[in-house]
């Protein structure tokens, strides 16, 4: 383990001084790449303190090659870039085989960070009919099997401060959101509700463990909606619940988000409060406020000040600042030329943008600094330059008007186009694949800009 790390960071780190070194810059502005430190709280808490500092995982499979292709080619502006973005602290995904694999990828993953002082935060992403069967599908076999390997990760971090997200879309698709015959996807909400909450039960155990739950996005579920799953699943015994995982929405937008779930989770737990057991009575990014307008968000929020009728809210939550230092993109530049899809060709693509989208960018560095009531840490989740998926007209994400435009090379029958991807014309990698366009796109298109810029935003 330790020869793979240094290995991995002594090519990190070589690449980076080269790139220092051909802009002319002092070797010295760069030695805090790997001089982060981590001192272990005085008292144990399942609270984040503010001067964390977040684990940076060995380079993802795919960039070095692509960082080495860029320099062979003498771009070292952009070889730079994604060398840079592989040196930011990022999420370790935990997506399968046995309780002992996975145990083993855990204390492997721990054994890291503690080299590099720092903690580490892992995705726990194996729940049974994981991604409604979707482009990230698997899981394990069933409530037992989940059982098993979610106490094996328990085991594995023990007493070490960790970051643990259960189950990105776990609560945002339940099964009855799926829309599956039973005949092929056997899975029922109840079931999906226990299985998040034995997770909470598990991994929580430890006070040095910040368990969260899935809060899925400011683009998604109603606020009273995902306030109710995430209180069956047992988010009052987590330290919160995570937003915007692998998405795209603002910083601003989350955030609003996040304290009116915490705000609505303490009216409807609160038995003297008025909204007690009624998440639908909690308002939301639909109501009082225009959704797509988000002028109108501070009516929803002044709603919550003045109807919390003596509730406190207290539930915090992170937030997957990976992707979204644009925001989302809303596909309107495909309207005008060259391309010239119509409106309702853009609308589709908007609806779909949260796969694989063009137009996006890093987003603010992971941070437990952040200033804001409740809001833990800015993370960065979904590991950049990853696909999202086969994102494809197949799989409902995309659509075109390929007589309005098209290029030599792309497929000009149906069958191909169903497979393909117009806003990047390519086949798309599978999910968790690396995509070289993507990754070099989302480092150029970073806000704040990348630019040896290094870890900026930890703790100090």
């Amino acid at each position: 383990m330790r020869s793979r790390l240094c290995r991995s960071l002594v090519l990190t780190g070589a690449l980076t001084l080269t790139l220092v070194s051909a802009a002319g810059v002092s070797t010295a502005s760069a030695s805090a790449i790997g001089g982060a430190t981590a001192p272990r709280p005085a008292q144990a808490s399942h609270v984040l303190p503010s001067n964390t500092r977040f684990f940076v995982p060995p380079p993802a499979d795919g960039s070095l090659s692509q960082i080495a292709g860029l320099l062979k080619s003498h771009d070292i502006k952009d070889a730079g870039l994604l060398a840079e973005m592989e040196t930011v602290p990022s999420a370790v995904w935990l997506t399968g085989g046995t309780p002992a694999q996975v145990a083993k990828q855990v204390r492997t993953t721990l054994a890291e960070a503690a080299l590099e002082r720092t903690v580490p935060v892992f995705v726990v992403y194996d729940i049974p009919g994981r991604d409604c069967s979707e482009y990230s599908a698997g899981g394990a076999a069933d409530q037992a099997a989940y059982g098993a390997w979610v106490d094996a990760v328990a085991k594995a971090v023990g007493g070490t401060r960790a970051v643990l997200l259960v189950e990105p879309d776990a609560l945002g698709n339940m099964p009855s959101d799926c829309n599956l015959p039973t005949s092929s996807y056997p899975y029922t909400d109840a079931q999906r509700t226990a299985e998040v909450d034995d997770a909470v039960t598990s991994l929580e155990r430890d006070a040095n463990t910040s368990v969260y739950l899935d809060g899925t996005n400011s683009h998604w579920q109603a606020v009273g909606n995902i306030s109710s799953r995430l209180l069956q699943a047992g988010v009052q015994r987590a330290q919160g619940f995570f937003l915007n995982v692998s998405n795209f929405q603002t910083d601003a937008a989350s955030q609003d988000y996040g304290s009116w779930i915490s705000s609505c989770i303490a009216m409807i737990s609160d038995p003297s409060n008025w909204a007690y057991n009624h998440p639908d009575y909690c308002a939301s990014q639909y109501y009082p406020a225009t959704f797509s307008d988000f002028s109108t968000w501070s009516q929803t929020t002044a709603w919550y000040a003045q109807n919390m009728a003596g509730a406190v809210a207290t539930t915090h939550y992170v937030i997957d600042t990976s992707r979204n230092g644009l925001g989302q993109n809303t596909m309107q530049g495909y309207t005008k030329a060259p391309y010239n899809q119509s409106e309702a060709t853009a609308t589709a693509l908007e609806l779909g943008a949260w796969c694989n989208p063009t137009e996006a960018g890093l987003g603010a560095r992971p941070t437990a600094r952040t200033g804001v009531p409740l809001l833990d840490a800015d993370l960065w989740v979904k590991t950049p330059g990853q696909s999202d998926g086969q994102c494809d007209a197949a799989g409902g994400v995309r659509t075109w008007d390929y007589s309005a435009y098209t290029q030599p090379g792309w497929p000009q029958d149906a069958a191909g186009q169903n497979l393909f991807d117009p806003l990047w014309g390519r086949v798309d990698p599978a999910a968790g694949a690396w995509f070289p366009a993507q990754a070099l796109s989302l480092a150029q298109n970073a806000n704040p800009a990348l630019g040896l810029n290094l870890l900026a935003g930890q703790g100090r």
